[in-house]
């Protein structure tokens, strides 16, 4: 018989809260720039979430530090991205983590001015890197000088056993679509940045290539043109065109 669950003391199913106690532990690894406190203890950087293909998904700084920043994107504390519905954060399986204590030092109102060319480096990088050259982010990257970055602090947030139901390609789709057809109604309601736009763009490129992927996986050809006008079907039979 399975174990009942206790609804008077039961807060989050048992995915959420391993979810979230992979991302508390990572916060309190050592910060490699200053390995007298933890990464969640600086005060300023710049992050980067991965999805399960190791494609970069955004990137952002903060000026408060990254335990507050990465609970407004992945604990439900609800960021601009997400409530737009730019990113799913259902999407992120590991965050890279830049510290810059150097400008975290600095008084709090001088802190972005000082992120926003570590930013715009992060950002490039994440461009050439991409598989599709594009990166979720709605809002315009400012144009800057490149930095000398740091080595980041990688940390993956989906706990092992948790991973094979996570990135079940069937799953991701039908997450992504409806984070499309959410995004589309949130653009044709307002009068929205081409940021958004571009967003929505980058989003329908990752659920085709994702879709792709999947359905030749399973054996699926994708219609050509022969040598002499036949078109191959996923089935393997050919007809006339």
């Amino acid at each position: 018989m399975p174990t009942r669950i206790d609804l008077a003391t039961t807060l989050l199913p048992r995915e959420v809260q391993a979810i979230r106690d992979a991302i508390t532990a990572a916060l309190r690894l050592p910060d490699p720039q200053r390995p007298s406190q933890t990464i969640g203890q600086a005060k300023a950087g710049i992050y980067a979430f991965y999805d399960y293909d190791d494609e970069p998904i955004y990137v952002g700084q903060t000026a408060e530090g990254f335990g507050v920043r990465l609970g407004r994107h992945l604990t439900g504390q609800r960021s601009d991205a997400v409530a737009k519905y730019v990113l799913d954060p259902f999407e992120v399986r590991s965050v890279w983590m830049w510290s810059l204590p150097h400008i975290g030092d600095l008084p709090a109102k001088a802190r972005k001015a000082e992120l926003d060319p570590y930013e715009y480096t992060v950002y490039k990088i994440l461009l050439r890197t991409s598989a599709f050259n594009a990166i979720l982010n709605e809002g315009e990257i400012l144009r800057a000088k490149p930095q000398r970055l740091p080595d980041p602090l990688k940390c993956v947030i989906i706990p092992d056993d948790i991973f094979p139901d996570r990135c079940h390609p069937d799953v991701r789709i039908a997450r992504r679509a409806q984070t499309i057809s959410l995004l589309a109604k949130n653009i044709s309601e307002r009068k929205v940045s081409p940021g958004l736009r571009r967003a929505l763009l980058t989003q329908t490129k990752r659920l085709n290539a994702l879709a792709l992927a999947r359905y030749e996986a399973l054996g699926g050809v994708i219609e050509v043109e022969g040598a002499e006008g036949v078109v191959e079907e996923p089935e393997g039979l050919f007809v006339m065109p």
